[in-house]
């Protein structure tokens, strides 16, 4: 019996590695080993190799291997072409470091299906005496400039989208960058194991030039993050470079006109603020919506909406059919389309501060930058409530008002930083934010803060400091959902993207990506709210400021 069941073993092994594999596995397997190298091999991460032209070197092999013992054959010889390794000893770092597990897994370095036991071994050997010293691909530290900071990466002046080991390439790339150094991997909607092997078809043999560039715009989409996205030439080329001569709002699957880019344009078009277009080109907004969406970046629903409307309304024609309904009647006309250079958006000069009925204050956040706060303070110190309205991005005057709002200093965010000596594990910044100051002189009235799915990033940032005032109270909808420094890099020429880079939670590391700054009273603006010309938000604010409720 025994031996009947050593034989069974023995054959499920040999079949495990003798059975033919894909190619997407192939290439999958090697992106995920092609980037641990990158960033964990004592003599690549050092800059010593040629990573690129070391993939470049070992795609035909492994295109030639037809089974996991073969595949890995392949990968473990690449491993010993790249030198000895010595057993080091891991560097301990000065203060213990509070570590967030969440997006580090290595697990498939033992795990995978297509690698013997050796060349396992070989890879845990890598991982456990990684590169102690200076990551010449990365480097992330705090002071002035970007934190995080991809490196030395070859440009590609001559890129060709036809050459295939370059588009393998710009994935490889990308995939690892946030598969390593991507905060919030871990809250993404679809595993970026899946990500890798649902595109690597379309990268390996895409139908066009255009069908190559979206793919990689899509799956930047994937990180489910208002910051990430990545330009390529393809996109306006495939959507379109002529816009629409007024703002739009997507609501209950229909965009309301909400402004007007230029009056005299949107005169032209008979085109007015209260609008609400339903049809563009025969097809719903709801429709175009759900065709497109994959290619419009967001942490959350609002997000998406909001930065949708390029994909709904862009097109290379300058005349195109609409349906809208105005004062309750449905209508169809034609209306232009107009280069960006040509709308010639007028930004209309805005008040930084003022006090309404009720002596209420009113601040605009747009407008108002540090060197006003002290003339700010002096004219609205005696009101009974002030309205911050963070529903632009404001200046950088969260900690000058937070010394005014607050009775003594406070933590309001912790950031999560990419611990590049142990590359896809994060921890904690030791150094909690904090704002406010001792101030027995501080504002006593009502503290309201407005915010909707504009207030993003910085916007984001600035509430959660005022989030610490004695007597403050959050009024509007979801926010943008992407707290953190917005990083734009380059991938290849032609082909830049972007990402959060490091976290940012509250103190008791309660998340803020993706859910956003959580109002105290909820309030979203309606269609029936903009045809009557209302700031529903404000309005609420303005009740809650007299009322207190």
């Amino acid at each position: 019996m025994k031996r009947i069941l050593l034989t069974i073993i023995i054959l499920i092994f040999q079949y495990s590695h003798s059975k033919p594999i894909t190619e997407t596995q192939k290439l999958a397997a090697t992106c995920k080993v092609w980037g641990f190298l990158k960033y964990y091999h004592p003599n690549v991460a050092d800059g010593s190799k040629n990573l690129d032209e070391q993939l470049f070197q070992i795609l035909p092999k492994v295109e030639e291997a037809q089974s996991a013992e073969a595949f890995s054959s392949v990968l473990e010889n690449w491993i010993v072409s790249l030198g000895e390794i010595k057993k080091q000893e891991v560097v301990k770092a000065a203060e213990k470091k509070e570590y967030f597990d969440k997006n580090f897994d290595l697990s498939w370095i033992s795990k995978s299906d297509l690698f013997s036991k050796s060349l396992s071994k070989k890879l845990e050997f890598i991982k456990e005496n990684r590169i102690q010293g200076k990551q010449f691909y990365v480097d992330f530290g705090r002071g002035d400039g970007m934190p995080l900071k991809f490196n030395n990466e070859i440009k590609y002046a001559d890129f060709k989208w036809t050459d295939k080991n370059l588009r393998l390439l710009i994935l490889f790339r990308y995939w690892n960058y946030v598969e390593y150094f991507f905060p919030y991997k871990y809250q993404m909607d679809q595993n970026w194991d899946k990500v890798l092997s649902e595109f690597l078809p379309r990268i390996i043999a895409p139908e066009s030039e255009k069908d190559f560039g979206l793919a990689i715009r899509e799956i930047s989409i994937k990180l489910n993050d208002t910051h990430a996205s990545t330009q390529v030439p393809q996109l306006l080329e495939y959507f379109g470079d002529k816009f629409i001569p007024v703002d739009i709002k997507i609501i209950d699957q229909k965009a309301v006109v909400t402004g007007l880019k230029n009056d005299s344009l949107a005169k032209v078009n008979d085109l007015k603020i209260g609008d609400v277009i339903t049809k563009v080109d025969g097809k719903t907004i709801a429709s175009i919506l759900n065709d497109n969406r994959k290619y419009v970046e967001g942490s959350n629903e609002p997000s998406v909406l909001k930065n949708a409307y390029w994909v709904v309304f862009n097109g290379k024609t300058t005349l195109f059919e609409i349906e809208f309904i105005r004062d309750g009647k449905t209508a169809v006309k034609s209306i232009n389309r107009y280069k960006y250079k040509d709308l010639k958006i007028k930004f209309p000069t805005q008040e930084k501060w003022k006090v309404l009925e009720g002596n209420i204050g009113y601040v605009n956040f747009d407008a108002v930058a540090v060197e006003n706060i002290p003339d700010l303070i002096a004219e609205l110190k005696n009101t009974n409530a002030i309205i911050f309205d963070d529903r632009k991005r404001p200046h950088d005057v969260m900690f000058a008002l937070s010394d005014w709002l607050n009775t003594q200093e406070k933590e309001f965010a912790r950031y999560l930083d990419p611990d590049i000596s142990f590359p896809g594990r994060f921890v904690w910044n030791p150094d909690i934010r904090k704002c406010g100051k001792n101030n027995p002189d501080y504002y006593k009235g009502k503290v309201i803060v407005l915010v909707d799915e504009n207030t993003v990033s910085h916007g984001e940032f600035t509430a959660m400091a005022l989030q610490t005032a004695p007597n403050v109270t959050v009024i509007g909808s979801q926010t943008g959902g992407a707290d953190g420094t917005n990083y734009k890099f380059g991938i290849i020429k032609g082909f830049s993207s972007s990402f959060t880079c490091y976290g940012v939670f509250y103190p008791n590391k309660k998340e803020a990506q993706r859910i956003g700054i959580v109002p105290n009273i909820e309030v979203k603006s309606t269609i029936l709210g903009i045809q009557q010309g209302r700031d529903e938000i404000l309005d609420r604010a303005i009740i809650f400021a007299k009322s207190g409720k």
